[in-house]
Order: structure tokens, then C-alpha cells, then sequence
């Protein structure tokens, strides 16, 4: 039975939690398989919204088992704290797994990623200070703490004892901050340990189990492929595989059975944080994608940086991914605008780039090249098949297909979960 992959094919925020509950009613597993709490989806059911910030999309859906793999790093705070509020909401929550191999955010993981964004001044990174990427460090510096050792005290506090040697000298020489103490690492960690013990197991042999026995699993990626850490817009990246490569290393299922990849694409595109982004608009035009879209980050609260659709980004995408589905969302924000520009290409010191410039230096100064398309006014939050849309939104939405190197399977043309135009099936 299918291994689907849903990544996000920009800079984020595309809208993959609600891409995730299009499959829902035929999916029995949902793996978030990198990051942690520094991305959200909102995922709206009905006339209620959700933001989950490190928890699966999946666990709103009746019948999914959601797991937490063994590439993602979990600040435990967090992790409770939503899973209280969506008990508090009538949500199910009783069927979350967690990878024993998942590594740990700490309290001065935190306070080094703050403490350090602020030291760089105006080199800053814009990382949401979550202290994601220096648990990542940690963990490739083999020196970082695993679910698994909560639940051994002795080697728990060795491992404590371990990282502070170091981080300590950090703290209060570079940085002038206090030293943490060994103790209260401890004692804040193991206050969780028997509300996690139940989760907690080799989900990597569960999945591929369940995969055995013909379920069918979703693999979710946080953030998206133009922030991975090895093919995104470095340094201004997370810390983890955003990618579709990333679904196999951060779950521990093998890469021969991922059948689909599935990447999500809005109709406009977004960032948030510091680095390159052509489309970029600094005028009423992004004003009006920021206002209509409601751009602000689910789990910062930040503005986003709003900008035309940029092609060449998702061909890069989709061929980085092996893209075989695209879901195109938030279509809607569009109506109105009497002309759409699409980036198609970019100039750079008079010459054209249609691919992805090698050079990290070359896409800093890449200058969009556009088409523009006649837009709508009709209003397609009713619309539910590729007819029911005007034609100019068909026109569109097949000028973005034409360019972006993979069909597109379904279209967001509203908030909610129904509002759907679905072209191709996304499991069969």
C-alpha cells in the first residue's frame, strides 16, 4: 500500500496540513518526519481552527494513528502543552507514537539560539529562537539527548552533565549569561516521563509493519524544500531534510517504499526569516497577498514576506523531490487582480537563468522575469471541479502546471476542508 510524501515546494506555509487531511479518510498513519516547534499548519474543520505546531496534522482525523519520527526534536513543554489544548477541543489524542531515537529540545538549546541570533546583529539567520538548530548541532555533534534516555536516569544525567561542560563555558564567556545547572535540566526533563512512556516506541519497525499489512502512511515534512538544509536558499535554512529524502531518514522506513511524492505549491509564493527571494513585492501588491491570505506564521505570529508564484522554484523543487502530485492552494487569494504576474525565469547580469542558479550569490541578485496572465472577479470558494472555476483561473492554473514539471492533482480554492477542486486521485 502507498508511502506518500507531502513536502512543501516553496518556502513554507503552502498549506501541506490541510493537504495532509485531503488524504485522511483513506490514510491510517501520519509521520512528521523533521524539525520540530518552529513551523505550524492551521488546519481548519468546519468553523474550527487549528494550529499545531509540532504534532502531525494527522491527529485531527478520526482513525490516524499520527507519529512523531525519529528526525524530528521535541521541546516537551510543547508538546504537552498541545496536546492538552486539543484534548480540552474533544480531539482524540490517545493514539500519538513517538520514535525512542527523536531527539530532545532543552532549556539552553533555547537560550543559545536566542543568545545567538542576537550576537550576529545583522548576519542573523531569523530562526523563530526555538532553539531547533542548535538541538540539530547537537545531535551531529553526537552529544545530544534521545527520548530514549529519559527514561534511563543515570545515562540522562550523564548526558546532561556532557553537553554543559561546553555550553556552559558559552554561556557565561561568550554570551555573559548565566550558567545552567545540571539539576535543573534534570529535574525539568524526567517531570515528563511518565505522561511520555505510553508514546514512546520503535516507530520505524511500527510503520513498516503497518505498511506490511497494507496501510496506507502519509509522511509529512515541516518547512519545505527551498529551507532544506542541503538544497534550500543556505544559510537562510533549517536545520533538518525538508525534502522527500528526508521522509525515509527522519522515520526510519526505506526510501523503496515511498510510492508518491506530493508537493504542495501556493498560488502566490511566501517566506518568513532573512534570505533571497525574487518575487519579492515591497508595494500595495504584497500588502494585498499578506491581507488576503492572512500571511503570518502559525507559529511566530510573524508577517510573511509575500511575492508573485516563482516556476522556476518549483521545477527546481520538483525535480529535487521527484514530484509525482502538486497541490496548488490558496487560489482564492488571487480573485480580483486584474493581472497576474508568474515568474517564469531569471536575469542575472544580463543573462537568463530558467533553472536554479548554482550559485548561491547569482539567485541573491536574480531579477524575475515575467508573464502575466489575465485574472477573475468570480468568486471560486464553491467551485468543485476544474469546469466550475472561470476561465482565466483555468488558464492559470494550467500556465503554472506547464512550467512547474508535475500534473496538478487538486486546488485549494478556500480555507476550509471542502473547499477543494480534486483533478486527480492522490492515493490510487
Amino acid at each position: 500500500m502507498p508511502g506518500i510524501v507531502i513536502v512543501g515546494a516553496q518556502w513554507g506555509d503552502e498549506g501541506k496540513g490541510k493537504a495532509t487531511d485531503l488524504l485522511g479518510g483513506r490514510t491510517d498513519y501520519v509521520v512528521k518526519f523533521n524539525g520540530g516547534n518552529n513551523a505550524g499548519h492551521t488546519v481548519v474543520v468546519g468553523d474550527q481552527k487549528y494550529a499545531l505546531h509540532l504534532l502531525p496534522s494527522g491527529i485531527l482525523t478520526e482513525g490516524v494513528t499520527p507519529v512523531i519520527g525519529n528526525g524530528v526534536v521535541i521541546d516537551l513543554e510543547v508538546l504537552f502543552d498541545e496536546l492538552e489544548a486539543l484534548s480540552a477541543r474533544g480531539v482524540d489524542v490517545s493514539k500519538l507514537r513517538i520514535s525512542a531515537n527523536a531527539h530532545i529540545i532543552t532549556d539552553y538549546h533555547r537560550t543559545l539560539d536566542k543568545v545567538t541570533e542576537r550576537f550576529l546583529g545583522k548576519r542573523s539567520i531569523g530562526t523563530t529562537g526555538r532553539g531547533i538548530g542548535p538541538t540539530y548541532a547537537d545531535k551531529i555533534n553526537r552529544v545530544g539527548i534521545r527520548v530514549q534516555d529519559l527514561f534511563d536516569e543515570s545515562i540522562l544525567r550523564q548526558k546532561i552533565e556532557g553537553a554543559l561542560d561546553v555550553k556552559n563555558h558559552m554561556l557565561t564567556k561568550v554570551y555573559n549569561r548565566r550558567a545552567v545547572t545540571v539539576d535543573e535540566i534534570f529535574d525539568d526533563l524526567t517531570s515528563y516521563v511518565e505522561r511520555l512512556r505510553p508514546m514512546v516506541g520503535d516507530t520505524g519497525l511500527e510503520l513498516s509493519q503497518a505498511m506490511d499489512a497494507g496501510k496506507t502512511v502519509v509522511f509529512e515534512a515541516g518547512q519545505a524544500t527551498m529551507l532544506d538544509i542541503d538544497h534550500g536558499t543556505y544559510p537562510f535554512v533549517t536545520s533538518s531534510t525538508a525534502t522527500a529524502a528526508g521522509a525515509a531518514l527522519g522515520s526510519g522506513v526505506a526510501p523503496a517504499r515511498l510510492d508518491r511524492v506530493i508537493g504542495i505549491v501556493k498560488a502566490y509564493t511566501t517566506r518568513v526569516g532573512a534570505g533571497p527571494f525574487p518575487t519579492e513585492l515591497f508595494d500595495e501588491w504584497g500588502e494585498l497577498l499578506r491581507k488576503n491570505g492572512f500571511e503570518f506564521g502559525t507559529t511566530t505570529g510573524r508577517p510573511r514576506r509575500c511575492g508573485w508564484n516563482d516556476t522556476v522554484i518549483t521545477r527546481y523543487a520538483s525535480r529535487i523531490n521527484g514530484l509525482t502530485d502538486i497541490v496548488l492552494t490558496k487560489l482564492d487569494v488571487l480573485t480580483g487582480i486584474e493581472q497576474i504576474p508568474v515568474c517564469v525565469a531569471y536575469e542575472v547580469d544580463g543573462q537568463r537563468f530558467d533553472e536554479m542558479p548554482v550559485s548561491q550569490s547569482d539567485f541573491h541578485h536574480a531579477t524575475p522575469v515575467y508573464e502575466s496572465l489575465p485574472g477573475w472577479t468570480e468568486d471560486i470558494s464553491g467551485a468543485r471541479e476544474l469546469s466550475d472555476l472561470p476561465a482565466n483561473a483555468q488558464a492559470y492554473v494550467r500556465f503554472l502546471e506547464e512550467r512547474s514539471g508535475s500534473r496538478i492533482s487538486a486546488i485549494g480554492v478556500g480555507p476550509d476542508r471542502e473547499e477543494i477542486v480534486q483533478l486527480h486521485d492522490l492515493v490510487d
